[in-house]
């Protein structure tokens, strides 16, 4: 029985060689390469450089770099490495209208976010499983967690009654909450609403049986 070969790719003959769209040399008016970000040319062209370029991405007092998408921020106790996203995410989401208190409010979350990481209660799900979770019920609220690890296509952040990013809405949204990523007055702040609502999805362990009645035990919506 002869049985039919996969088409690997060889490294001799990769299969980028095989595309017909082959790019032409072009020559750039400018090689500069922020330049050529503000001010993309009219004509696709691929441009490699030999060594990596840094970006000053400072904003207010934190002083930061990016490169390779990667971004640096001396934070008053220790720098913090980032996605480049990530970080354009934090320093226009985490500023509350003031930036000089950008370096603390993340230095507070990186704070918590190093507890939460050492509980081994706590659960960092993965973004596919919240798309998920989000669309049951269309959420727009997440609770829970740090903002340096909520998913951005939430619009809003909140812990309890503290708000990471987004606007403070009067009425009850649709929200996925990741219960551990809460401590136990946040949990209390958050009871009312999980009592008086159902448009909630609720990321737990399971609970039990316990002599003390709660909301969760009588109304289990995940």
């Amino acid at each position: 029985m002869i049985k039919p070969n996969p088409e690997r790719e060889r490294f001799s003959v990769p299969h980028a060689a095989r595309d017909p769209e082959i790019l032409k040399d072009r020559n750039l008016e400018n090689e500069d390469i922020f330049e050529i970000i503000r001010n993309p040319p009219d004509v696709g062209a691929i441009r490699i450089f030999e060594k990596p370029e840094f970006w000053d991405s400072t904003t207010g007092l934190i002083k930061a770099v990016t490169t390779q998408g990667t971004a640096t921020i001396h934070l008053p106790l220790v720098p913090l490495s980032l996605d480049g996203a990530q970080w354009h995410l934090l320093k226009h989401t985490l500023t509350n209208s003031e930036p000089n208190t950008l370096g603390a409010s993340i230095q507070n979350e990186l704070t918590r976010q190093l507890m939460l990481d050492k509980d081994k209660k706590h659960r960092s799900f993965s973004w596919k499983l919240l798309r998920t979770v989000k669309g049951a019920f269309l959420a727009t609220k997440y609770q829970g967690d740090t903002a340096l690890t909520i998913p951005p296509f939430f619009q809003n952040a909140m812990r309890g009654k503290e708000r990471i990013w987004g606007e403070e809405i009067a009425t009850p949204q649709p929200t996925t909450i990741n219960w551990w990523g809460l401590d136990d007055k946040e949990k209390l702040n958050l009871t009312p609403t999980l009592s008086a609502t159902d448009n909630w999805i609720l990321l737990t362990h399971p609970l039990g049986t316990s002599k003390k009645p709660s909301p969760l035990s009588e109304r289990r919506n995940w």
